[in-house]
């Protein structure tokens, strides 16, 4: 497929999505959500992929959606539209997906960086939802994503006031990973990633799985998916292989099996 609004390439074992509408300052609109949403799909299908990055390069990850699109829409055009559910494309990918943020994660781009697994974010990143100055509210996960992270307190003043968080601020509140100098963003995020690749792809799909369980739901629903995921893994060849290159201390191979 041909992209215009993204660029997508393979880095060893890491697929990596580029944001690619610099004249609008990597504004998400349609086009570019489908895109990702493809680009996505083809990178869950392909076996030889266990891991990807989203970035927006250096200067901006996203500042938004595309305003231009929506501002005559009517809540009847918006519903038909389906322009949110197309973020749920990343609740659909059972890989690991790392967000390699620098500069302005503003609204939509700030809900794209809190739908991923992993957020690295570059001593210049900026995270905020300022809906509520355009008359609406974050509606792609952000008024729940956030408040689970950070908490109610700053996700009200956040969402409600317009707070911005710095690279600094957010890896205080557990928003961000860690923090990089910007030349070293995308080479870490991709070595992350790369790193995760290489574990064995159902053990890290399955642990991925329970994570989003407790992030999700109740305890008690989240120790019974992580005890049958724990128990259907050993009807697996990478458990056996894992197991047994552990004890012959050797490197395992993985088959995904």
């Amino acid at each position: 497929m041909e992209y215009t609004a993204i660029l997508v390439e393979r880095r060893g074992r890491v697929g990596l999505v580029m944001l690619n509408r610099p004249q609008a300052l990597n504004a998400l609109n349609r086009t570019l959500l489908a895109e990702l949403s493809q680009a996505l799909t083809d990178f869950e299908a392909d076996e030889t992929v266990g891991a990807v990055v989203i970035t927006g390069g250096e200067r901006v990850f996203a500042a938004g959606a595309d305003i231009r699109d929506m501002a005559e829409a009517s809540e009847e055009e918006m519903r038909r539209n389906g322009f949110v559910e197309l973020f749920d494309s990343l609740r659909r990918v059972r890989k690991p997906v790392v967000a390699a943020v620098s500069g302005y994660a503003l609204g939509g781009g700030c809900e794209l960086a809190l739908a991923c697994d992993i957020i690295l974010a570059s001593e210049t990143a900026r995270f905020g939802l300022p809906e509520v100055t355009i008359g609406v509210i974050p509606g792609a996960g952000g008024t729940q994503r956030l408040t689970h992270i950070v908490g109610k307190y700053l996700a009200m003043e956040m969402i409600l006031n317009n707070r911005h968080l710095t690279a600094t601020e957010a890896a205080q509140f557990g928003l961000v990973n860690r923090v990089l100098p910007v030349e070293r963003l995308l080479d870490e995020s991709l070595a992350l990633a790369q790193s995760l690749a290489e574990r064995a792809p159902l053990a890290v799909r399955a642990a991925k799985q329970a994570v989003n369980q407790a992030f999700e739901g109740s305890l008690s629903e989240g120790l019974t998916e992580e005890r049958d995921l724990f128990y259907r893994l050993f009807s697996t060849e990478d458990q056996k292989e894992g197991m047994k290159a552990f004890l012959e201390k050797r490197k395992p191979e993985w088959k995904g099996k």
